[in-house]
């Protein structure tokens, strides 16, 4: 009988294609904010606070805030997994990395929703 001794994480294909996707959304994100800024001429504090306004700028931004927030987890997390080895100190570095990108996440929505 042969015993399989399975180690590490194993996360695999759903990481990667989260990497993958969250790529593209922030690079499409990139071309429609360089597109629509020189499409608007001079940018004023009244411009910029117009296109703000509407909701589909608004959800594109947190769109694109979410898919950095995820797009930096997996790599961090990847990154810690990788070298830190004591297990103790990647818990408190992972605990701090989601607390870290959690309250990225809630002042993105105050920024993007304050009135």
């Amino acid at each position: 009988m042969v015993k399989r001794v399975v180690v590490g994480a194993h996360y695999g294909l759903k990481d990667w294609l989260a990497q993958r996707v969250t790529a593209v959304v922030m690079a499409t994100f990139t071309v429609l904010m360089v597109v629509v800024l020189l499409a608007s001429g001079p940018i004023t504090f009244a411009s910029w606070k117009a296109l703000f306004a509407s909701g589909w700028m608004r959800f594109a931004c947190l769109l694109f805030v979410v898919s950095m927030l995820m797009h930096a987890w997996v790599g961090v997390r990847d990154i810690v997994m990788d070298y830190v080895k004591p297990t103790g100190i990647r818990l408190v570095l992972h605990v701090l990395v989601i607390i870290a990108l959690v309250g990225y996440a809630g002042w993105a929505v105050q920024i993007l929703w304050r009135t």
